[in-house]
């Protein structure tokens, strides 16, 4: 059961964007324990993400025979994914006003917005939006907790970053979504223009934040073409790695 729990939480991406929005804090000089914060903070609103996502996906998950899925597969039930959910969901809002009121509403605006793309705008046109928006929001919420003002090179990043990540992410199953019949961006523009709107969004993301990093991002991608999602998530560690060096 705690297998499929943590299976379930999309734990490399979660543990990813903790890792980044942690960096993050390092480099704008939150003290220890705001960096603590951050990081608990980041990593429950990251987890619920994750649970809401298996828990409303269950369904087609099971149509799409997704054996790699803990709910569908018997691994765990839906309803303790349901659960986990609604605790971390829950446990996020003190976590995040650990570092403050702003930031705190900041915070939770980003992982609202990542609940809407589970729930509302998946297999919309806009299923770009809420990645763009929460990835922005994330960088914001550590900032804000200095305090100082976010730079507006920082919130692109993250925005560019977070729509390279949605289309990443949607690489993979995109025919699995259209036979249950989910039409997010990715899906409409089919495999080649989602992969070429991948390395554009997370080029570009690269060049804003840090010169050097473009030429990392590019040999990453050059490689990364069969595990897509996993290339964007070495993208963004290596921005932020590269961020810090040179600040």
């Amino acid at each position: 059961m705690v297998s499929g729990l943590v299976r379930a939480s999309h734990p490399a991406p979660a543990v990813a964007v903790t890792l980044i929005s942690v960096g993050l804090a390092v480099v704008w000089g939150r003290s220890p324990g705001g960096i603590a914060a951050v990081g608990a903070a980041i990593l429950a609103g990251q987890l619920s993400v994750g649970w809401l996502n298996d828990y409303l996906d269950r369904d087609r998950d099971a149509a799409s025979g997704r054996a790699d899925k803990p709910i569908p597969n018997g691994e765990i039930g839906a309803k303790a994914v349901l659960v986990a959910y609604v605790v971390s969901g829950v446990a996020v809002v003190p976590l995040s006003f650990l570092s403050g009121l702003i930031p705190g509403l900041v915070h939770l605006a980003a992982v609202a917005s990542a609940w809407s793309y589970n729930a509302l705008l998946k297999g919309t046109v806009l299923s770009v939006l809420p990645y763009a928006v929460s990835f922005a929001g994330g960088p914001a919420f550590v900032v804000l907790g200095v305090p100082a003002t976010p730079p507006w090179w920082l919130l692109a990043a993250g925005a560019l970053l977070g729509s390279g990540a949605h289309f990443a992410n949607a690489l993979p199953d995109l025919a699995q979504d259209l036979a249950t019949g989910v039409r997010g961006l990715p899906h409409r523009l089919g495999p080649r223009y989602s992969w070429a709107a991948t390395c554009v969004l997370l080029l570009a993301a690269a060049a804003v934040l840090n010169p050097y990093a473009v030429a990392a991002s590019a040999v990453v991608l050059l490689f990364g073409r069969r595990h897509p999602f996993q290339a964007a998530m070495l993208v963004a560690l290596l921005d932020v790695v590269l961020l810090i060096l040179t600040k």
